[in-house]
């Protein structure tokens, strides 16, 4: 896992080789998080955040150095979710916490709002669709949510969908 910036930065905890999660690319990630803090996000104010398909945790833990004061990552695989716990103890980062579960019952079931909400779910997941709107309703006044997905995806018909930015095969709706 590496880390762009921020107070993590040059901590390094590899992923285990046999991962099955599609970590996104570094060069994708730099160009999120560019967007995020030039447009979008003022990591001054701690915004709270919350990480949904959470995978190697790459991108809660960037969340997390870049200044958020909580950082939830929901992870449905076992292996996955005992990886976030370790780099999350080993790196000292008290406002992560990775959480084992099912990211679509998370979303049922949480009664927090969120700042910047962010989901990374497989590519040809059914119900890829119902994300914004499942996750939608916990983002807090204000707020962003970023919903990584492949080309063939389109959400800009969504009500709130405000952006779509491409890196490659890697692209980024947002919406509000």
């Amino acid at each position: 896992m590496r880390i762009i910036r921020g107070k993590y930065k040059g901590r390094h905890i590899p992923a285990p080789a046999h991962f099955k999660a599609r970590p996104t690319t570094d060069f994708a990630k730099e160009g999120l998080f560019n967007i995020l803090e030039n447009v979008y996000v003022d990591f001054s104010e701690s915004p709270a955040a919350l990480d949904l398909f959470a995978g190697t945790g790459s991108i809660g833990l960037e969340l997390a150095s870049r200044g958020c004061g909580k950082v939830v990552s929901v992870e449905k695989d076992f292996k996955h979710w005992q990886y976030l716990v370790r780099v999350q103890k080993e790196l000292q980062v008290n406002e992560w916490l990775p959480l084992k579960g099912d990211a679509f019952k998370y979303l049922q079931t949480c009664k927090e709002h969120y700042d910047i909400i962010f989901a990374d779910p497989p590519y040809a997941l059914d119900n890829l669709k119902s994300i914004p709107d499942a996750a939608l309703p916990l983002l807090a006044e204000g707020g962003l949510m970023i919903l990584e997905h492949g080309a063939k995806d389109d959400f800009s018909a969504h009500p709130r969908f405000i952006d779509r930015r491409n890196y490659g095969s890697v692209n980024f709706s947002f919406f509000r």
